[in-house]
């Protein structure tokens, strides 16, 4: 993530907070993200990981890509490619492209790219709001619903089922990318 970005993101996350009157003790509560580490986060001392993004941007009732979307502050109807944003977590090397033009809108494209052996979870609060298919474009991907594993190669499309934690783990050898299609839950 570059350094614009992810100033950006942590001044985004203070934002949100503070229009919704919450204290960080109230959003460490609802996201489970300590409360030191909401503050470290919006004063930009740290990186935050995916995990610790799915589980902030679920607490506001926003997907990942739309809390990446208001901190690059894009609501165009045209998203050229060298224009979309994209981010990278410092923890696992995942990236994440945010595809779709408007963020906000009942549909969302996200690309990413999960490096060989690695492993990034979402809590059950990041699907609660919205539906997911992930189509698998190179590679391998070993995907955990709750208790259940899928094994996903390139061309294979998975619809999640009700709200679980999820876990994406790239088993393989070479970069999985696969683009996951996000619908808000009534649209």
């Amino acid at each position: 993530m570059s350094d614009e970005l992810g100033s950006a993101l942590a001044l985004t996350l203070k934002e949100l907070r503070s229009s919704r009157g919450l204290s960080a003790a109230a959003l460490s509560e609802l996201s489970g993200v300590s409360r030191t580490m909401v503050s470290r986060i919006e004063n930009g001392d740290v990186q935050p990981t995916a995990s610790l993004l799915g589980r902030l941007s679920a607490a506001f009732g926003i997907t990942l890509s739309e809390l990446i979307a208001r901190a690059e502050q894009g609501d165009r109807r045209l998203a050229r490619s060298h224009e979309q944003p994209a981010w990278t977590d410092p923890g696992t090397g995942y990236v994440r492209r945010a595809v779709s033009p408007t963020a906000g809108g009942p549909i969302e494209l996200v690309e990413v790219e999960l490096p060989a052996g690695a492993r990034v979870a979402f809590p059950v609060e990041a699907y609660v709001f919205t539906h997911h298919q992930i189509w698998v474009l190179d590679g391998t991907l070993s995907f955990r619903e709750g208790s259940a594993e899928h094994l996903l190669e390139a061309g294979d499309c998975l619809q999640l089922g009700p709200p679980e934690p999820c876990e994406f783990h790239n088993p393989g050898r070479q970069t999985c990318r696969y683009l996951v299609v996000i619908a808000r839950r009534g649209a």
